[in-house]
């Protein structure tokens, strides 16, 4: 196979990776190799594969090429090859959780999304980076180093689930699984050109991730290329397992959209008023992607956000509230192995009670004041992040001339998690310094189909378009 072949495999979608592998015009064994050459040639350079499977891939793709030739029934994503975050179990493979307290584990079994992944057909073919206890905006730890942005290896591709998003984008992986507390999918999928879902909460199931104690807020959810890619990844890990008390949704599941059935989607968008500071290039970007859904027949008008409050910081207080006991007790002794994000969570303070109800108050309001919302609106448009691809390490940024803390990335995406709804990061443009931008779609609780839809309206052709990252 020539490096042309090669490279029109691995950036393929895996929706026809698994066309071609299925119409025998592909073996799966040469998808899966023309991907370990990709990561030969550019992972030294972006660190985001933290654990390689290729000669177990190699084995399941030989398996996967005798079942398409024994004219065997066939799973969606049959014979294509897909990532992990290594926060997600596993069986019989490393999973490090990005932290030295990890080193070495190994767990016995998959967590549920990756068994769906592999029971569509799917081949694992790599462990992806990440914080330590997925627990930061930027993918670094102490085990497996830090995980650079493909389109600017000095620029960062966001966290928790940057080893995913770097992998994908950069031609590494077609499709994969991240997780995402406040932004962790979403987020690093905008600063690498790519798209991900994170669905209303409880639609995937979260069993076999770790952290396990702030299940109340974190979400497992697909990242890929395209927004097509993303829904098929999605109704693959879509439904209840019988573990996780919060997935209690039946997979057909569905928002009540009667009452817009034969009307225009009404789209509400909103950047600076509501999430300020924003940059005006990702303004710019979701003003153009509200006329893109005007012209496609959608009722689109600019919107406030009034009630939006201080998200992230409610949030943070019951997130961090959960998460410190836990992490204190397992640490205990072992201080100096913590990296510095590490550091920085044992060292919080347990938040007084009438913070952490206070918290829960807000989230509470939050979530009736968007049931108010989605009553007059379909879909709310508005920025992923704030600002593009941030600097390696950056604690202050200047947005729009306002300077902000770091922090600040997650302001578009944390309200989300609060209220546990339905969001998915577009890829859509590229600034004057050719990093990627991407919008975000909200909708009501369990109405993914409509934010899919549209997104997959309105992303750059193919994902990233005719660009690619010059690694």
């Amino acid at each position: 196979m020539n490096s042309n072949d090669r490279t029109r495999i691995h950036y393929a979608s895996a929706t026809e990776l698994a066309r071609l592998i299925r119409t025998r015009e592909l073996s799966s064994v040469e998808v899966i190799e023309a991907h370990l050459h990709r990561i030969e040639a550019v992972n030294p350079k972006v660190n985001a594969v933290v654990t390689l499977m290729g000669e177990q891939a190699l084995e399941a793709a030989r398996q996967a090429q005798r079942a398409v030739m024994s004219g065997a029934t066939l799973g969606p994503l049959h014979g294509v090859p897909f990532s992990i975050k290594d926060a997600l179990d596993t069986a019989g493979v490393l999973t490090q959780r990005g932290s030295r307290l990890f080193a070495g584990n190994v767990p016995a079994q998959d967590a549920t999304s990756v068994a769906r992944f592999k029971a569509a057909g799917g081949i694992p073919l790599m462990k992806t980076n990440l914080p330590e206890f997925s627990a930061w905006t930027e993918t670094d730890n102490l085990v497996t180093g830090r995980t650079n942005n493909p389109w600017n290896l000095e620029r960062t591709p966001g966290g928790s689930s940057g080893g995913e998003s770097a992998a994908i984008a950069a031609g590494m992986s077609p499709i994969g699984i991240g997780s995402d507390v406040a932004i962790s999918v979403r987020g690093p999928a905008a600063f690498t050109g790519i798209a991900a879902l994170k669905a209303t909460h409880g639609r995937v199931p979260y069993t076999g991730h770790y952290p396990g104690v702030i299940a109340r807020w974190w979400h497992v959810g697909p990242m890929a290329r395209t927004v097509g890619d993303v829904a098929l990844g999605y109704s693959i890990l879509k439904g209840p397992d019988g573990f996780d008390g919060y997935a209690v949704h039946a997979r057909n599941a569905d928002a009540d959209r009667a009452g817009i059935a034969g009307q225009p989607v009404r789209v509400g968008w909103v950047s600076d008023a509501a999430f300020g500071p924003v940059d005006p290039e990702i303004t710019a970007a979701v003003k153009a992607a509200a006329a893109r859904l005007a012209d496609l027949g959608c009722d689109v008008e600019e919107v406030r956000l009034p009630f939006l409050g201080e998200p992230l910081s409610a949030l943070m207080t019951l997130v961090f509230g959960e998460l410190v006991p836990s992490v204190k007790a397992i640490v205990k002794g072992r201080e100096r192995d913590l990296h510095a994000i590490g550091k920085g969570i044992v060292e919080t303070p347990d938040p007084a009670f009438a913070d952490f109800i206070g918290a829960e108050a807000n989230a509470e309001a939050l979530r009736s004041a968007f049931a108010g919302f989605f009553e007059q609106y379909d879909v709310l448009l508005c920025p992923v992040n704030p600002m593009t691809a941030t600097p390696h390490g950056a604690q202050e940024l200047v947005v729009n001339g306002v300077t902000v803390p770091w922090t600040h990335v997650m302001s578009a995406t944390s309200p989300f998690n609060l209220t546990g709804l339905p969001a998915l990061s577009v890829p859509f443009g590229f600034s004057s310094e050719n990093l990627p931008i991407g919008v975000q779609l909200v909708a009501k609780w369990l109405d993914e189909a409509t934010i899919l839809r549209l997104g997959a309206l309105i992303e750059r052709k193919g994902g990233l378009g005719e660009r690619r990252p010059a690694i």
